[in-house]
């Protein structure tokens, strides 16, 4: 493909007419900062696309005409050049300029008279924002910054450092790389702005100021000329060796081939960032062209030096602009109009509405094709995002070890992985991201001065030797979690003390002089609060939390008339006696019109429900039970009064026999109530915490040593001491261990245990805890306490025997009841039903009788209590029965109770009590003799 350059005239409309080119003309501006790399590689790109465009599409009746202007890297001369295009060339469209201060100026002047300015090197995410005939034909740099992110993410880096140049191009991407970082939980640790006129000492200093700080990542976005003086000085004070990491934006990226050998060397081991260009089989005669052009002028090149992405992204622009001009050109030739508005033509600053411009932009807008850079699709005025190259500066070049994709985030690349990276000073391990300030600093690690507990912590001085040495369990498990860290971190304990040796303030003052950084953190029996967290971040609890309350311990009285009421909870006594009323209720339903043991009066009704149930506690009922229904009941319920009985008896054995203990106080709100002392440590946060649960300032008590608070309790509030001592359960155990006979637990809270504190957003936090998690975990920290706590316990004190026999609760036997309920219900279900089924038209009679509603329960109720004589005769009547038929002597005094045994057996019987005239006929039907012979 032969490649042309049109020339660059101004009456080039004249040389197509005057060669009988009948062609429409679309005059096009440009501008650009000429003197510069990019705008030379932008120039022959444009050239290359009006020359390839129109070669491959030679019928097409239009034709672009480029007038260049150089805007001398300024933003009024590329104002003043875009004004000159605008009204006196009155072109149809810009391209430009050149840098994104030019551009938010000039897209100020092509919203004016409404003619697309179109940049290929402006990125600043905020510039399609400023006027709608603006126009991205290159990546925003809002859309790399997620490539940036996952490679901070990839390496678990949890810090970053943001350097950018002072310029609308440089400070654009800083809220959004804030974000994206602030998205993977990456905190942003600085930013550092530098002047785009900054001398090599300013770039030494704020590189040294970065330098003592802890972070070592930093993302570098600034224009190639500022960056070589960064990585050249960056270079000279030692933070390009190991431990550093440093990343680039595709602004640096592309532009690396254009910086000198020195500083290609000071970059090695940095990672960059680059908008991908896709393999494809235009790209290559698009290389070999481009070589030609700078062959021209210079020699020696490589294909990546002379590929910019910057080159690209003109190309495609242009070929986008010719597109859209074709096709507004077959439909109707461009016009320009002469002060449509009636503007003043003397201003200077007049410039006329194009009326091809509005169509030309909207053309442009909807221009889709395949390019050198992949799919031209624009997207709110804006290049759609694509994917992006990882780059790592390796000897003199650069080499992919990377993929980054918006959909899938980073790929491995074709030859190379992120494992292959080679960083800073040549080393192959990944930089950990942040190092102590100043190489051969200690960390200074503050240590409260105790004046009890010492084998916790100890703060000891020797005069002689004007040392102090800092022991304790304490000590022991911050000593061992720092030496289980992957590096080794130099530190040194500094009592937080007076001149005198007393403590210096409370524990929430310690933490305080971290934030302060008078300390590089503290360690100790420092509770997590609220309050301690706005000044210090914690790591993860090395021991248990919670505060408990100690209290006198008060011995139950034994002797009391309601001791029996006491084994079981009264919840569980109130539901007992329901299921035992419910259980007896549904034995009499079940056996009233079978047996005749419950039937009577209504009086005996009432006495054999209560009776039956209660007597079963101890066996003792006597009556016969008939209905099957009602059998499966009894043996259910038998089975509980079973188990009940004997929870009941071993509950009130034990605590008859045991002496059960109790806390004398078991609410806090008790002791608010009665105004009692109460005590705690002192400079412990819990003074805060009891003024939250409602206690008075006066009423909080303060000891340093346990013996102090011990004569307090055995005085009693009454008496100048205290009610309780509320302490962290480490030390109330302890406590405990030693007066197990004479306190015990009270009221309780829960807290967060014991952990490290360190300035806010200290990279040694997730290290450290994730130290204290392995110690805890292959028992170290457990093994410490064992050999360095003494043991001066006069008994063993543990949760399980602060408490003697408890009562039994309703919780225990809710399965129990459920079954008996259960059973119980559905026999008294399955009864009615048969009932029901059974005397249907009976009951039907009694609902269809004209009678009140009163009047037909009062009917059903009669008829439910009549005896169903279809069962057969009551139970001391069949007894007899056989001694009447068979003559045997002695029995004609109870003859006369015989029922009518057919109407008994038949089942079609009505059922109806018998008379005495009733049983008499009985009698002689069945030829029994019911008085003396005659």
């Amino acid at each position: 493909m032969a490649l042309v350059f049109l020339p660059v005239k101004c009456n080039a409309k004249e040389d197509f007419a005057s060669s009988g080119n009948s062609s429409v003309i679309f005059q096009v501006g440009v501008v650009l900062d000429l003197d510069s790399d990019l705008a030379r590689r932008g120039m022959t790109c444009l050239n290359m696309a009006i020359s390839d465009f129109y070669s491959v599409h030679s019928k097409y009746k239009t034709r672009v005409i480029l007038h260049v202007r150089d805007s001398k890297q300024t933003v009024i001369d590329a104002a003043a050049a875009s004004l000159h295009l605008l009204k006196d060339v009155k072109v149809d469209a810009i391209i430009g300029p050149q840098k994104s201060a030019q551009a938010s100026f000039v897209s100020n002047l092509g919203d004016r008279a409404h003619v697309p300015i179109i940049s290929f090197s402006a990125t600043n995410p905020s510039l399609h924002n400023r006027s709608p005939y603006f126009i991205q034909t290159a990546q925003s740099d809002d859309m790399e910054v997620a490539a940036v992110a996952d490679i901070v993410k990839a390496f678990k880096w949890n810090q970053v450092v943001i350097i950018c140049e002072d310029s609308e191009y440089g400070n654009g991407i800083v809220h959004y790389l804030s974000n994206a970082l602030q998205r993977i939980n990456a905190r942003v640790s600085g930013i550092s702005v530098i002047p785009l006129s900054a001398t090599d000492d300013f770039i030494s200093k704020e590189l040294y100021q970065l330098m003592v700080s802890q972070t070592r990542v930093f993302v570098v976005h600034m224009s190639d000329s500022l960056g070589a003086k960064l990585f050249s000085e960056a270079k000279k004070i030692g933070m390009m060796s190991d431990g550093y990491a440093w990343i680039i934006t595709s602004g640096l990226t592309d532009l690396f081939y254009l910086m000198n050998t020195d500083v290609r060397k000071a970059m090695q081991g940095v990672l960059g960032v680059k908008p991908l260009i896709p393999k494809t089989k235009r790209l290559e005669p698009f290389v070999a062209g481009l070589k030609r052009e700078f062959l021209k002028d210079s020699y020696d090149f490589k294909e990546a030096e002379v590929m910019s992405i910057f080159g690209i992204w003109a190309y495609d622009t242009m070929w986008a602009l010719a597109m859209a001009a074709e096709r507004l050109g077959t439909k109707e030739p461009p016009m320009v109009s002469n002060n449509p508005v009636g503007l003043n033509s003397s201003d200077p600053f007049h410039i006329d509405i194009s009326s091809t411009g509005p169509k030309l932009h909207k053309a442009i807008l909807n221009t889709k094709f395949e390019g050198l850079a992949g799919n031209f699709s624009l997207k709110d005025r804006r290049l759609k995002p694509s994917s992006y190259q990882i780059l790592n500066v390796v000897e003199n070049g650069e080499k992919e070890v990377a993929i980054w994709n918006p959909n899938h985030g980073i790929i491995s690349g074709i030859n190379a992985t992120l494992k292959d990276v080679v960083w800073p000073g040549e080393s192959t391990l990944v930089p950990r991201g942040w190092e102590v300030p100043i190489v051969g600093k200690k960390l200074r690690i503050g240590v409260p001065v105790k004046a009890a507990f010492k084998d916790f912590v100890r703060v000891e001085r020797d005069k002689e030797l004007n040392q102090i040495q800092v022991s304790g369990y304490y000590i022991d498990v911050f000593n061992s979690v720092m030496s289980a860290l992957p590096y080794v971190v130099p530190y040194e304990f500094v009592p937080f003390e007076k001149p005198d040796g007393s403590s210096a303030g409370n524990y929430n003052d310690l933490v305080e002089q971290v934030s302060l950084q008078n300390f590089d953190a503290a360690v100790g029996d420092i509770t997590i609060t609220a309050l301690r967290s706005n000044f210090a971040d914690f790591t993860l609890p090395f021991t248990e939390g919670g505060v408990l309350g100690i209290v006198p311990i008060a011995y139950e009285d034994v002797d009391s008339i309601w001791t029996f009421l006491k084994p079981l909870t009264k919840e569980l006594w109130l539901t007992s006696i329901v299921f035992f009323i419910f259980t007896g209720m549904a034995v009499w339903i079940l056996e009233h019109r079978l047996n005749s043991d419950f039937r009577g009066p209504p009086s005996q009704h009432v006495g054999m429900i209560l009776y039956f149930s209660f007597s079963t506690l101890v066996f003792a009922h006597r009556e016969r039970i008939v209905s099957n229904l009602a059998r499966l009941v009894v043996v259910v319920w038998m089975f509980v009064i079973l188990i009940l009985s004997s929870t009941y008896t071993a509950s009130l054995s034990s605590r008859l026999t045991v002496q059960r203990l109790e806390p004398a106080i078991k609410d806090v709100k008790q002791l608010i109530k009665n105004g009692d002392f109460v005590g705690c440590p002192d400079g412990s946060f819990i003074i805060d915490l009891l003024k939250e649960k409602g206690f008075q300032e006066s009423k909080i008590k303060t000891y340093k040593y346990p013996e102090d608070s011990h004569d307090a309790l055995s005085n009693g509030s009454k008496n100048g001491g205290i009610s309780a001592f509320f302490d962290s359960a480490p030390y109330s155990k302890l406590f405990l261990s030693k007066y197990c006979t004479k306190y015990t637990i009270g009221p309780t809270y829960s807290t967060d245990g014991f952990a490290f504190a360190f300035p806010r957003g200290s990279p040694l936090v997730a290290d450290v805890s994730r130290a204290v998690i392995e110690q805890t975990e292959n028992g170290k920290i457990l093994e410490i306490g064992k050999q360095g706590l003494r043991n001066d316990a006069t008994c063993t004190w543990s949760d399980s025997t602060q408490l003697g026999p408890t009562s039994v609760t309703l919780q225990c036997f809710k399965g129990l009841f459920a079954i008996t309920g259960g059973i119980t219900g559905s026999c008294l279900l399955v009864f009615l039903v048969s009932y029901v089924y059974q005397n249907r038209t009976c009951l039907q009679t009694i609902l269809d009788s004209k009678t009140t509603l009163w009047s037909k329960i009062v009917a059903i109720c009669r008829h439910f209590g009549q005896r169903d004589t279809s069962a057969g005769p009551p139970r001391d009547l069949k007894e007899k029965i056989p001694d009447a038929v068979g003559g045997e002597v002695g029995s004609s005094s109870h003859i006369s109770e015989v029922p009518d045994l057919s109407r008994i057996s038949s089942p079609s019987s009505a059922v109806v009590p018998l008379n005495m005239e009733e049983q008499n006929s009985a009698n002689v039907n069945m030829g029994l003799n019911t008085g003396p012979a005659a």
